[in-house]
């Protein structure tokens, strides 16, 4: 059993920013390419790629990273076959990198990928403090805890257990509540007893984009819950992974970042294709997620096909997103009124062509089926 010191207020992991990172689970879910090897690969591309310098940080291991039972004492440890050399030494590798490292497990007796007897790998349901303390001693600077095989307990119960225990390890560990949004978790995750940093709002993304526009939908109009620190979370990027159009990932990546969400890419870096890379380093995007304000945007229009949204920025000025959600190309319009500018001259720049013009904020696009456009307004 790994010590554990007494329960106190702890030392939470800060997360002023909305977290960016890489988590293997839309690329490889629980298939044999999921590895030790696999996994430094990722790393070695965060890096030569640029991805760490861009701020991605996190790399997360999803479900599958156990072993399907514990150990004599109870303990979890890796999947022998996966990870031969244990979880330590991936987190020692993610570190040495400039890099964090995270796991995933699930607030109920199993994890969500059935494995054995058709259950998933060992959860956390009443065994809190001790996997806590095994987080801790690998070095994991963030968990994912998901909802499946919660038998039917409270989910602020078992949220609130897991932060606790993640506290009393005294390691600052990033706490992603992954509740699917079943018990509106904006309105209590981010609060005492649980002080989550992050909450997801929607059921898993998929690779296409009806699975896209539902789930930007969803969490598009719970801005009012999002703070620094704090993050409605939409769920992964899928931008690499094939199942949509570039002009629809560039949507994804505009989307999630004025809505101040995390940026976790899901695809395999070892074989991003270059339009691909070129969305997830476009700096000036994830600017506007990362800004130092902490605001998601809010929809300001949302009609025949088309959204607004505008998320205010430290700097006093605003970004705005265009959206044409609809399968025909679409002009668009926007007074600087409705932007609620009002001065006579701003600087609009769009974040994508880096195109400058002077101007009173006012916006017009003629956007193909499903395209979006993101600008910087500033005075």
């Amino acid at each position: 059993m790994f010590a554990l010191p007494p329960v106190h207020a702890g030392t939470p992991a800060t997360a002023p920013l909305p977290q960016m990172g890489f988590n293997n689970w839309n690329s490889t879910r629980c298939g044999p390419e999921f590895d030790e090897t696999m996994m430094k690969g990722i790393v070695d591309k965060i890096v030569s790629l640029g991805l760490r310098d861009a701020g991605y940080r996190y790399v997360n291991l999803d479900d599958c990273w156990a072993d399907w039972q514990r150990d004599g004492n109870g303990n979890l440890y890796a999947n022998p076959q996966r990870f031969p050399h244990g979880i330590k030494a991936v987190a020692d590798y993610v570190h040495a990198h400039g890099l964090k490292f995270g796991l995933y497990s699930s607030a109920g007796t199993y994890t969500c990928q059935p494995h054995v007897e058709n259950r998933g790998f060992p959860g956390g349901l009443g065994r809190e403090r001790q996997d806590a303390a095994f987080f801790a001693s690998v070095g994991a600077d963030y968990l994912k805890y998901d909802n499946c095989n919660n038998q039917g307990v409270d989910a602020r119960q078992r949220y609130t257990a897991m932060s606790e225990a993640l506290r009393a390890t005294g390691r600052p560990i990033f706490y992603s509540v992954c509740e699917w949004g079943q018990n509106q978790p904006w309105l209590w995750a981010g609060r005492p007893p649980v002080g989550a940093n992050s909450w997801r709002t929607t059921r898993d993304i998929r690779d296409n984009y009806p699975s896209m526009l539902g789930i930007f939908k969803q969490n598009v109009v719970l801005d009012a819950y999002a703070s620094p620190g704090h993050w409605n979370d939409p769920d992964m990027l899928e931008i690499g992974n094939g199942g949509m159009s570039t002009t629809e990932y560039r949507s994804q990546f505009n989307l999630w970042s004025i809505m101040a969400a995390p940026l976790l890419i899901g695809t395999d870096l070892r074989k991003v294709a270059p339009a691909d890379l070129q969305i997830l380093l476009n700096k000036e995007v994830i600017a506007i997620d990362q800004d130092p304000l902490g605001r998601q945007g809010k929809l300001v229009r949302d009609s025949d096909g088309v959204d607004v949204i505008v998320k205010p920025l430290e700097d006093g000025g605003i970004a705005v997103v265009l959206f044409n959600e609809t399968d025909g190309e679409q002009p668009v319009a926007v007074a600087a009124r409705e932007l609620g500018l009002r001065k006579q001259t701003y600087t609009v720049r769009n974040l994508w062509t880096h195109a400058e013009a002077q101007g009173d904020g006012s916006l017009q696009a003629r956007l193909p089926a499903h395209a979006s456009d993101l600008y910087r307004i500033s005075m």
